[in-house]
């Protein structure tokens, strides 16, 4: 009844009669998501009226409970089927102000009707595939960008921004084409590096650093969710981008991870949206080539060196271990380098941890960025070092056994899932700059076991990656009980089906092939 009596109204009524039966059908349907198979030939045709309704010269708010409507019939695919055509999507574009003739956005009045065309837009280009071919025809790739040029540094408009972005990021996904169309012929990389510039509203102190206002006032919801959408869109336009190939490129994507260190260090208007942002960062962060990372950490300055060594001197004599790290003014400094951003990824991925659940999508992206950064940055594996493998003082309890970060870490080692026992070991085993002695030690060996037999090392050694030899200094509780340790030893078959340490095994049976091999 609802769609005869809206139909009848739109066919044959005025604008404001119109504009009152559509408004009532949006009230009443708002939520609805799923339709009535009966009444799908009824929505069909009102869907049609209403876009020979909007070609018509209507008012302003006649025009917005059209596309109201439109948006929610729109999540009917089969609705969208006879509707999806050249014309009308032509008539949506020029709505939403995505036409090139379009010199600005100067009528606020405007923005309800560019904002509900973006969203119908939204919906059928998700929906149909009809629509995203049209899309490719329509060049809508280039208008979107166009129209994020208009209103980029404009505060005021952050709805049509909001949705021009969840446009972009739907066509990146949904055609591998528009990804390439983005980065290179669009300049997709530096606008939208610039669109989340401006929703954080950052000052930049050098060539890749920003100020930080820890006091400062968090995000408001409508720049947190526009940030959310151009963070999906730059992941889309990055996802290919494991090399560098030209200085240019280098200097862009290391002004995208400085952008990306201060969205770390903010948050936003509830702690929901906060992980929301940072989950987003974390994604993009793992596209960005791993030689750029290192702006994810800045040198302090004079002043603040100052500082950090008058801490230093503050903290007791028998605190050696502990004194490369410290906390100034809600700073995390270490060695000299501000490791805020690092230490947000730490506390990042342990709440991940934390949540028990969802590992592969939540945890192993922030586990293989810490990773990789640590493999690549010294300063950031010997942070990190620090921070989850500190000296070893509690030589009581199983390594699995306990609360802290590595232990964890170590009881994810075990792990039912695969990849993410993988790169939880990976993670520690590059912590240990890949030195089986330093794992086991952290770790035991039956945890580790799974890592060094896909490795190699059952028997001991090192991985094949170099790392730095930084001094890895024994407390005094491990000396005294390290003796103690070869209670517990790998062990092995003997060719006679006796058991003998592992290695002992192996020699054996090396020579028994040597002996095979030189007779007929």
């Amino acid at each position: 009844m609802d769609e005869e009596r809206a139909l009848y109204i739109v066919r044959a009524g005025e604008a404001g009669a119109i504009e009152r039966v559509l408004r009532d059908y949006s009230d009443k349907h708002r939520a609805t998501f799923k339709f009535e198979s009966t009444d799908e030939d009824k929505r069909k045709k009102l869907c049609e009226g209403i876009f020979k309704v909007l070609v018509k010269d209507i008012p302003t708010t006649c025009q917005v409970s059209c596309l109201e409507v439109l948006r929610i019939l729109s999540r009917d695919k089969k609705v969208l089927v006879p509707v999806t055509t050249k014309e009308n999507m032509q008539i949506l574009l020029r709505l939403a102000k995505l036409n090139e003739s379009d010199d600005s956005l100067e009528k606020v009045s405007e923005f309800p009707v560019i904002v509900e065309s973006l969203k119908c837009l939204c919906n059928i280009v998700f929906n149909s595939q009809m629509a995203q071919q049209l899309s490719l025809e329509l060049n809508l790739a280039a208008k979107l960008c166009n129209l994020l040029r208009k209103c980029k540094d404009r505060k005021f408009i952050n709805d049509i921004k909001c949705f021009d972005l969840r446009l972009l990021f739907l066509l990146s996904l949904l055609h591998t084409d528009i990804r390439s169309q983005l980065r290179y012929e669009l300049q997709g990389l530096p606008l939208l590096t610039q669109i989340l510039e401006s929703a954080f509203s950052i000052k930049w102190t050098d060539e890749y650093e920003s100020a930080i206002d820890h006091n400062g006032p968090p995000l408001s919801p409508q720049e947190t969710d526009c940030a959310i959408e151009a963070l999906k869109a730059l992941f889309n336009v990055t996802v290919d981008s494991w090399k560098v190939h030209k200085e240019s490129d280098s200097h862009q994507f290391r002004v995208m991870a400085a952008v990306l260190r201060h969205c770390l260090l903010i948050v936003g208007p509830t702690e929901d949206k906060t992980e929301e942002l940072h989950s987003n960062a974390v994604n993009l962060l793992s596209n960005v080539p791993v030689s750029c990372l290192d702006v994810l950490i800045c040198p302090l300055t004079h002043e603040e060196t100052a500082q950090e060594a008058t801490t230093l001197d503050e903290l007791p004599s028998d605190k050696t271990a502990e004194k490369e790290t410290v906390l100034k003014n809600n700073t995390m400094v270490y060695s000299g380098m501000n490791m805020e951003a690092i230490h947000v990824l730490l506390n990042f991925m342990e709440k991940r941890i934390d949540k028990g659940s969802s590992y592969r999508e939540g945890l192993t992206p922030v586990l293989s960025l810490l990773t990789e950064c640590s493999r690549a940055h010294r300063n950031i594996r010997k942070f990190l070092k620090d921070q989850v493998l500190p000296p070893l003082r509690d030589v009581t309890n199983r390594p699995e056994v306990g609360s802290t970060v590595r232990n964890k870490l170590v009881r994810l080692m075990t792990h039912v899932d695969l990849g993410v026992k993988q790169i939880a070991a990976e993670f520690l085993f590059v912590l240990c700059k890949e030195r089986v002695d330093s794992l086991l030690k952290y770790t035991g060996y039956g945890n580790a076991a799974g890592l060094l037999a896909a490795r190699g090392l059952l028997a001991g050694g090192r991985g094949d990656n170099w790392y730095s030899e930084d001094e890895d200094t024994d407390t005094e509780e491990y000396k005294n009980a390290k003796p103690k340790e070869e209670l517990l030893k790998p062990m092995g078959l003997k060719p006679d089906g006796t058991i003998t340490p592992l290695e002992e095994a192996l020699n054996q049976y090396s020579v028994i092939e040597e002996t095979s091999s030189d007779t007929d």
